[in-house]
């Protein structure tokens, strides 16, 4: 389970109806959100003791210097973006498709096969912005990627552009791995902590992963936190085989 930032102003995306034969896809969001709990001025307390004993270890910033063939287009469509004034709307348009994505198997297929030509996928976004009311810049940009044969970069060209957004808006995100769900309260602490030590705003996408066991795995920006229990496992395996 994902729980992350939804984008603004959208709901449920229509299906997925490509020009050609693909099996449609109807997308739901993903409504899953932390039970409502009464917790004790104790709890809350304990809460921020935990946080700030896990994120006790010097974190890096993220590095938002885009590189590659994605960094590249994701600066160019910053650029143009910050030139129109349309920066917002441009980051959540992307959001919207990256959630498309995200939530469509047929869609994921489509984006990173090879078998289509340029102009086949270039018709096929054009219906499928068209389903979405994704118009405008973002729209001639998702073309163009298209039409260069780069639109098995997509999702990375994206995630680029979202680390110059968020570093112009001062936010860093961390992405965190529980073996079970969170508490409320635990995750407020967990960001204030992480805002404490990044010197700036976090924003937390939470995963729920068992196999971890226990503990929490922290990715804040390019430095990963690892307190799980199956790697402190893992590590004292290393070192019986090592010693015998």
């Amino acid at each position: 389970m994902l729980v992350t930032r939804r984008p603004q102003g959208r709901g449920v995306l229509p299906s997925v109806r490509f020009p050609f034969a693909l099996r449609s896809s109807r997308l739901s969001p993903d409504d899953a959100q932390f039970p409502a709990k009464r917790f004790t001025k104790a709890d809350g307390r304990r809460s921020l003791a935990w946080a700030h004993d896990f994120v006790g270890i010097s974190l890096a910033k993220p590095n938002t210097r885009a590189t590659g063939v994605a960094g590249r287009y994701a600066q160019a469509l910053f650029a143009l973006s910050e030139e129109t004034g349309a920066t917002e709307k441009t980051a959540a348009d992307l959001a919207a498709f990256q959630q498309w994505i995200d939530e469509s198997p047929d869609l994921r297929r489509f984006v990173k096969s090879p078998v289509f030509s340029a102009e086949e996928q270039v018709k096929a976004l054009s219906a499928l912005l068209a389903q979405a009311g994704i118009t405008g810049i973002v729209a001639n940009f998702l073309k163009l990627v298209a039409a260069k044969r780069r639109l098995f970069a997509l999702s990375d060209m994206i995630s680029a552009f979202n680390a110059l957004y968020d570093a112009r808006q001062g936010i860093t995100r961390a992405e965190v791995t529980a073996a079970e769900e969170l508490k409320p309260e635990h995750i407020e602490a967990l960001r204030a902590a992480l805002s404490e030590t990044s010197g700036g705003r976090v924003d937390i996408g939470v995963k729920i992963d068992s196999s971890i066991i226990g503990g929490l795995v922290v990715k804040l920006g390019s430095r990963m936190v690892d307190s799980s229990l199956k790697t402190k496992l893992n590590s004292i395996r290393t070192h019986l085989k090592e010693a015998g």
